[in-house]
């Protein structure tokens, strides 16, 4: 088992900047990727930025972060891992409740995990 919490969102105005951050505990070592992803009301959960946690740390984000959020990881040990997402030139549009997301493989079967969510509201 996996378990995620998510903590950092807030209220900013648009241009500021927010650090979430994602702990991650439990069975690490059966996770290859992490991400984090979004929904707005009245729209469909998106992906926002994903990180390899297999060993290569290469990241993918959504056309409409690139170049201002950042995805990154820490590892202090083989039971907690954080993954952070640093989030610039915040936009309105940005407003979303955001999620953790961990994909772990475990005898060729997939598993997905999920934070609670943390709310980011961007103000005009």
């Amino acid at each position: 088992q996996v378990r995620l919490v998510e903590s950092g969102g807030g209220l900013v105005q648009a241009g500021g900047s927010l650090r979430l951050s994602c702990a991650a505990s439990g069975s690490l070592f059966s996770i290859n990727v992490m991400g984090w992803y979004r929904q707005a009301p009245g729209k469909q959960r998106e992906l926002v930025a994903l990180i390899d946690s297999s060993g290569s740390g290469s990241t993918n984000y959504a056309d409409s972060v690139k170049g201002r959020f950042t995805i990154s990881t820490i590892s202090r040990d083989n039971a907690k891992n954080t993954v952070y997402l640093q989030m610039n030139s915040l936009k309105p549009e940005d407003t979303a409740v955001y999620y953790c997301n961990a994909n772990a493989v475990r005898l060729a079967v997939n598993y997905n995990y999920w934070g609670q969510g943390t709310q980011v509201t961007v103000s005009s």
